[in-house]
């Protein structure tokens, strides 16, 4: 239970924590304008990815926009069911799509398990958004969040930017990417993030992150489950009963 002050104790320290928020935001707003600012490599590498609607390449999932976000999912080709993680942040995509495509901004969902996989999965959680399968081709070991054999075999894996120590990742793991069309149809790949740099696409810990509890974790996201996996929740027991 936290300290129980008055309404003018209460002002003051959320005053206080107001001046902090308002610091974090403007060093939010300098961060995007950096992000904004990263230079571009055009992407020569010809990819062609298995949709539901035939095969289609990068530049093609672009669907007739200039700017292209690719979620890499974690459903590895012999994986069972999508990574819960991935689910919780999926879960957030189809209420976006509207306000993106309008934005000159497609979003799209990529991972290495065959399209027939990922389309099963896909019904069973009633999502929407765009998902398409790389299984073909080398886009996830290209954009680091699947690796082959030989490189899980080896002591670390190169994952945000960085030598990861092996006994942390497994063979697939979470990233976004995004890519730049221009008038004459070259892609250039403009941004990637990995591990906890997705999380703000997560609507749901933004909303519990001003909860009374917070996030009530003890890891990272231990409480998520697949939307169609968890347990009627316990009512909480009336004062009056």
């Amino acid at each position: 239970m936290n300290q129980i002050v008055s309404r003018e104790v209460w002002l003051e320290a959320r005053r206080e924590l107001l001046a902090k928020e308002k610091e974090a935001t403007h060093l939010r707003d300098h961060v995007n304008a950096e992000r904004l600012a990263l230079p571009w490599v055009k992407v020569d590498k010809d990819y062609v990815f298995d949709t539901p609607t035939g095969r289609k390449s990068l530049a093609e999932l672009f669907d007739g926009r200039s700017q292209l976000i690719v979620y890499h999912f974690m459903l590895g080709p012999n994986w069972e069911a999508g990574c819960p993680g991935c689910s919780f942040l999926a879960d957030h995509f189809d209420g976006a799509l509207p306000h993106l495509n309008h934005h000159d901004v497609t979003l799209v969902a990529v991972s290495r398990a065959p399209i027939e996989k990922v389309e099963a999965y896909k019904k069973r959680m009633g999502w929407e958004f765009p998902w398409v399968s790389s299984f073909a081709n080398d886009f996830n070991f290209d954009y680091h969040v699947s690796f082959s054999e030989d490189q899980l075999a080896g002591e670390t894996v190169f994952y945000n930017f960085t030598d990861m120590d092996r006994s942390e990742g497994h063979d697939e793991l979470p990233g976004l990417s995004a890519f730049y069309k221009d008038e004459v149809g070259n892609v250039f790949h403009t941004y990637s993030s990995y591990a906890r740099g997705p999380e703000e696409l997560i609507g749901t810990l933004m909303i519990l992150d001003r909860a009374p509890k917070g996030r009530n974790e003890g890891r990272t996201m231990d409480f998520v489950r697949r939307h169609d996996e968890y347990e009627e929740a316990p009512k909480a027991q009336s004062c009056c009963h």
